[in-house]
């Protein structure tokens, strides 16, 4: 079976969630902080994805309320074509609005403190964007 690795990309951090072997749940994996050399971010989550393999990539992308493609999107694709380059293998987009809300508001309703939703909020959006996409999928 091929799992699935997602990743919530932002500008500071990457959020990082994989699929069980059946792609049925999905769990958060790590808050990554980029370092900020784009070629040693991807390299890193490259070798990250290689400890799940096969696994296909699984972006999140951030769409406007009206579901046209901001520049924040425009990143996630640049991103995401660096890791092609690499040789990430089959790479799908998700589109991921509202995500980081309704992490913060399940992180709110835990009562986990400010400090700590920073350290998680990124790694628990990508687990909702991986646990949305496999839902979609039957």
């Amino acid at each position: 079976m091929i799992r699935t690795l997602a990743l919530d990309v932002g500008q500071k951090r990457i959020g990082v969630a994989v699929s069980d072997a059946l792609n049925i749940t999905a769990q958060p994996v790590q808050t990554y902080t980029r370092s900020g050399n784009v070629g040693r971010d991807v390299d890193y989550l490259l070798g990250l994805a290689a400890r799940y393999a096969p696994c296909r990539l699984l972006l999140g992308l951030p769409r406007n309320m009206d579901g046209t493609e901001g520049p924040q999107a425009e990143r996630v694709r640049r991103f995401a074509a660096l890791l092609a380059e690499k040789g990430a293998g089959e790479i799908l987009f998700w589109d991921e609005r509202l995500t980081t809300a309704a992490a913060r508001q399940v992180l709110l309703e835990a009562d986990v403190s400010r400090k700590n939703r920073k350290q998680v909020i990124d790694k628990l959006a990508a687990t909702l964007i991986l646990q949305s996409y496999m839902d979609s999928q039957g």
